[in-house]
């Protein structure tokens, strides 16, 4: 279902027309001036229908503000004039006011119909091996993703990637970079949630000899390990505000002074930050600097979950799969019909990187050349039934005086996030983080941050503790 972005200031005719192209199956906002739209992002529409003359600024701003999205401009003034000088700032079509409805529609159907013809194309990253492989996907959101990158990545501003964990954040990070003019510079990846809080400012700032306790000789930053190229830190709203604070100065200034000295240095850095996190309403509650959340979001990608890709799924496991059967040199292995239904239907809340885990628990347990649902462990890493399982009639319950009283818990009543949970607080005590993420079929990363959402404090190990 195609959206589209009403911008007009007239009430009943914004209304008037909403109710027009929601009869006929699109989905539809609203906007009353172009600050408002903006606010809105555009972008995530498929076709913005603008007024001409708007209070404030004109609709024809919304031509390179609202790009790559086409703009039809709407006008009461149907002079050829105004018409032609639409078209030659980029709108795609022009209608007049009052408008006929059936040309209307006429002429947004064939707006969208050629729109969806023109296909972004997926940018190339270099893997490891320094082979370039394009990212993969095709739906409608990824389409957006991907012509969001190509006119971005030019452009050398900050930018901001949001989007789940296991989204695949750092590939666009990586696109962004190898598109831009500091491809032939570094990329330095920084993971902000892996490292410890005292040491993330010496990490990203570097420090002198002697500075602090431990610090027997000087250590070039991240952030000046990057210069001239781009730093991507990864679950930026996990920052340290006094981190927060020396970042910001960076991208104001170009500065950095390390930890312990009184020197400063100039650093010309592109940063692209990801987040899982509301960092809006982060500086509400005073976790994260509402000033710093404005540099960064100078342009935003929003990365949509592997539930909301339709058929790219598929596409993707066929190729996480190769890449799994090289690895354990399994080749020839393929996807069970039951398999590939059951992939698709999954809702994947660790998206492609809990793919990526099942996948990987298939090729191993495979015993023949088929993987087939039961090797893929969805239900031990979900807490929920394969779909294709859910209603076998064949399958019989266990009478209840039979069913063991740990194993017979309602857990197919329990929401993923219930499920998680229970096992870890049933089970932190004797396992490590290690063995619990494991079981979980998922990684330690996956695991704390899951255990962040969820606010499920970590076990304080006493192992270390001496009679």
């Amino acid at each position: 279902m195609s959206r589209i972005l009403i911008v007009e200031d007239e009430a009943i005719i914004r209304s008037a027309l909403r109710r027009l192209l929601e009869r006929h199956d699109y989905r539809v906002e609203e906007a009353g001036s172009v600050a408002e739209a903006m606010a809105l992002d555009p972008q995530r529409f498929d076709l913005v229908i603008s007024d001409l003359r708007l209070p404030g600024e004109p609709g024809t701003e919304l031509i390179t503000r609202a790009a790559p999205v086409a703009v039809l401009i709407m006008t009461s003034y149907a002079s050829m004039r105004s018409a032609v000088d639409a078209l030659k700032l980029g709108a795609v079509d022009y209608v007049a006011k009052p408008f006929d409805h059936d040309e209307l529609l006429e002429t947004v159907a064939r707006v969208l119909h050629q729109q969806g013809s023109l296909q972004a194309t997926p940018p190339d990253i270099a893997d490891p091996g320094g082979q370039a492989r394009p990212m993969i996907g095709n739906c409608e959101a990824m389409q957006r993703v991907y012509a969001r990158i190509s006119k971005t990545a030019p452009a050398d501003v900050t930018v901001l990637v949001q989007g789940e964990s296991g989204t695949g954040k750092e590939l666009v990070a990586r696109a962004l970079h190898q598109q831009s003019k500091r491809a032939q510079a570094p990329l330095i990846c920084v993971n902000c949630a892996a490292i410890p809080e005292p040491l993330i400012e010496s990490e990203l700032f570097g420090h002198e000899k002697g500075a602090f306790t431990g610090a027997s000789a000087a250590r070039t930053g991240l952030v000046e390990a990057a210069d001239g190229g781009t730093l991507f830190l990864d679950e930026i709203g996990e920052l340290p505000l006094d981190a927060q604070a020396r970042l910001l100065r960076v991208l104001q200034e170009g500065e950095i002074r390390k930890i312990g000295s009184v020197e400063t240095r100039h650093v010309d850095v592109r940063l692209i930050a990801a987040t899982h996190r509301d960092l809006q309403a982060l500086s509400k509650t005073g976790e994260f600097r509402l000033d710093l959340y404005y540099r960064l979001n100078v342009m935003q990608i929003d990365l949509p979950p592997l539930r909301e890709r339709e058929d790219d799924v598929l596409l993707i496991a066929d190729a996480l799969l190769e890449k799994a059967c090289r690895r354990h040199e399994r080749g020839g292995l393929r996807l069970s019909r039951a398999a590939r239904d059951e992939i698709r239907h999954y809702p994947w809340p660790g998206n492609v990187r809990e793919l990526e885990n099942a996948l990987e628990r298939g090729v191993i347990l495979a015993e023949g050349h088929l993987i087939h649902p039961d090797d893929l462990g969805l239900t031990a890493a979900s807490g929920a039934p394969p779909l294709s399982r859910r209603a076998a009639p064949t399958q019989q319950a266990p009478a209840p005086e039979k069913a063991d009283s740990v194993a017979s818990a309602p857990v197919d009543d329990l929401s993923l996030e219930d499920y998680f949970q229970h096992f870890v607080l049933e089970n932190q005590d004797h396992m490590s983080e290690t063995e619990l993420a494991h079981k979980l079929g998922i990684s330690r990363k996956s695991l704390w941050e899951r255990r962040q959402r969820l606010g499920i404090p970590r076990k304080k190990s006493s192992r270390r503790k001496t009679d």
